[in-house]
């Protein structure tokens, strides 16, 4: 916040000034009031939120962490959430719910209006992370044979209150979605025109059983404000807009960034995360990564007889090693993200490992060189040969591993995301040992 008023706030409670809290705070904007109520303590926080406007609150509430608003709920009358989940949006209603736990969730069912209920029971019958529970039912539509007239007057009386109303849905009478039309073609059209007249039947939709990050890449692809959401009969069910969209590619990037470092993704932020939380999020991979880094301990055991005939050898294993893995983390990083935000597709697999082949023969050749200057110069000729042959596979191979994983993760069903960068560098390490030190047992031994 760029004001200070958290402390005069805090006075104003301590003093128990409600009269002027309730006008202090009544302006601000929702952003910062929840920032201010995030910061406080519980019963501070309810006290605060149940002053504020009931307009307010609505906005305030829903710019509050998921956490935040479980624990505010359960400590709220029956009337106050009852009027709390009445003025919340359908789809931010449905991410409240779900979030609860069964009994919670179903004494808040219960406080819904018959039609609120009815609603919200089937929102959540849609899967988790599916279009279906990110949608809201609040949009506008016209039929296709009214005039520009009476679309504008139906719009003028239906969409007060809505998040948008950018976009204008053209159904049938059976709520078949028939295109999309931008609110400003109305505007700019004669009032007599009939609204089939500015139509050209091109709309991008969505599925609700479609996973919400494809809505992510539709409203992206298409530039649109919000997408429409249809059943198998092209039924219009609802909308996804671009403000949720966003919470949803924030949600996916940072669980993409908390994979890639080989942590549970975190269903909360870090400073409400406590000490147990994280290390439950972070003890099975590290106890995972080290079984791997085991195997390289057993590689290096096996190959004991060689690196005691050539000690020079172990001069060069971080060298090695650090490198393969970095080429592998390097390629795993841009093959997740691609995959993530669409630039390539699984099926594109053979065109793309080719592909990084010749990136990694290319890398591996300049680095190789550089690894045969450096044998040279601190194990002789017959070192340098081992160790500039073996960075040229190593980069190659560690490269190809990377570029690889995803793609089998993603066939697999399983988020290429889990390809992390200290996974690929174990498995690399793994891999790098065994080339180094049967190249060298099989170089070294027939120079002698």
């Amino acid at each position: 916040m760029n004001r200070p008023l958290g402390p005069s706030v805090e006075e104003l409670i301590e003093n128990k000034n409600w009269p002027e809290l309730r006008v202090r705070v009544s302006d601000w904007p929702a952003p910062e009031t929840a920032e201010l109520l995030l910061g406080m303590d519980k019963s501070d926080r309810v006290l605060l939120f149940r002053f504020l406007p009931r307009a307010v609150s609505t906005d305030v509430f829903a710019h509050l962490s998921t956490e935040s608003q479980v624990a505010l709920v359960k400590e709220l009358t029956d009337e106050e959430t009852r009027q709390l989940l009445a003025n919340l949006e359908p789809d931010d209603r449905t991410h409240l719910l779900e979030e609860m736990p069964g009994r919670a969730t179903q004494r808040l069912l219960n406080l819904l209006s018959p039609e609120d209920l009815v609603e919200a029971r089937k929102l959540l019958g849609y899967p988790e992370e599916s279009v279906g529970r990110l949608m809201t039912p609040d949009y506008v539509a016209v039929r296709a044979e009214w005039t520009i007239e009476r679309s504008l007057q139906h719009i003028r009386k239906v969409g007060k209150g809505l998040d948008s109303i950018a976009t204008v849905y053209v159904t049938d009478p059976h709520w078949k979605l028939l295109d999309e039309i931008e609110l400003q073609q109305f505007v700019l059209a004669a009032p007599h025109d009939r609204v089939d007249a500015l139509m050209d039947r091109s709309v991008a939709t969505l599925s609700p059983y479609s996973d919400r990050e494809e809505a992510v890449g539709l409203l992206g692809k298409y530039d649109l404000v919000a997408a429409p959401v249809v059943d198998s009969g092209g039924v219009l069910l609802g909308v996804v807009t671009v403000d949720d969209v966003m919470d949803v590619a924030e949600e996916e990037a940072t669980e993409d960034f908390q994979k890639s470092a080989a942590v549970e993704p975190l269903k909360m932020s870090y400073e409400e995360a406590g000490v147990w939380s994280l290390y439950r999020k972070r003890i099975p991979w590290l106890a995972l990564l080290v079984l791997v880094n085991l195997a390289a301990s057993s590689v290096i055991a096996a190959y004991e007889e060689t690196l005691s005939a050539a000690i020079a050898l172990a001069f060069f294993i971080p060298l090695l090693i650090g490198s393969g893995g970095n080429a592998g983390a390097q390629s795993a990083t841009l093959m997740v993200r691609a995959l993530a935000t669409g630039d390539i597709r699984a099926k594109q697999w053979p065109r793309t490992v080719l592909k990084e082949l010749a990136v990694g023969g290319t890398l591996g050749a300049t680095m190789g060189a550089t690894a045969w200057f450096f044998g040279v110069l601190r194990g002789g000729l017959d070192i340098a040969i081992v160790v500039g042959l073996a960075m040229l596979a190593i980069v190659v191979a560690a490269n190809t591993i990377g570029v690889v994983l995803p793609f089998l993760l993603s066939r697999l069903g399983i988020d290429p995301a889990v390809a992390s960068s200290p996974l690929i560098t174990s498995i690399a390490d793994v891999a790098g040992l065994v080339i180094y030190f049967w190249l060298a047992s099989a170089l070294l031994g027939g120079m002698a």
